[in-house]
């Protein structure tokens, strides 16, 4: 009897200790460590794609349904073998995507701030929300246009054969692009852009 009473005050105790580890683990945030940034919803490489001109993962849906972006064509110019005529083309779309984002960024980067100062200095109101938030989806699709429309321009310069390739080199052409990642790429960029499990 005592055997069996010790077996069964064991495993309540067991399952209290795991009970309550999960209680705890649950209510953390994955946001911790955020709070220490200066713009909140920034992160540092948030910061610097905008900043850059970079596509900050604004033009998904035409690179992940297999058309290129121009920077990425410049990359792999020998790969793909872009002709003296094809590079110059994608030179241009590439240096006016760049001159028009660069200016967008930083205004998104400006409103963020404003909207995080707002919140830290407790002065936020429904009004102030609401307008700061519609200025910040305007820029942002501003942003995103400007993203999107430079990998319109880029098939009618290339040939079908550089497009499959472009693909296949970025792992599209790949099963699971969780377990392919092409090489040059940063593993946990590329895991958050095609949604990959940590």
């Amino acid at each position: 009897m005592k055997i069996q009473n010790s077996f069964i005050i064991s495993v309540i105790l067991i399952f209290l200790c795991c009970f309550t580890a999960v209680g705890q683990h649950s209510h953390e945030s994955k946001y911790v460590g955020q709070e220490k940034r200066q713009i909140k919803s920034l992160s540092t490489s948030d910061i610097d794609d905008l900043k850059n001109g970079r596509g900050w993962g604004l033009a998904k849906a035409a690179e992940l349904n297999g058309v290129p972006g121009p920077i990425h064509l410049l990359e792999m110019k020998d790969e793909i073998s872009l002709s003296s005529e094809q590079k110059r083309k994608i030179e241009i779309i590439f240096q006016t995507m760049k001159t028009q984002a660069i200016p967008l960024g930083f205004k998104i980067i400006e409103l963020e701030k404003k909207l995080n100062g707002h919140f830290a200095d407790k002065t936020i109101t429904e009004t102030v929300l609401r307008s700061l938030l519609d200025e910040i989806a305007e820029v942002r699709s501003n942003l995103r246009y400007v993203h999107l429309s430079s990998h319109l321009k880029t098939p009618e310069i290339l040939s079908p054969q550089q497009i499959r390739l472009y693909n296949k080199i970025r792992g599209y052409s790949a099963d699971d692009p969780c377990l392919n990642i092409p090489k040059g790429h940063d593993p946990q960029m590329w895991k958050k852009h095609n949604n990959c499990p940590e």
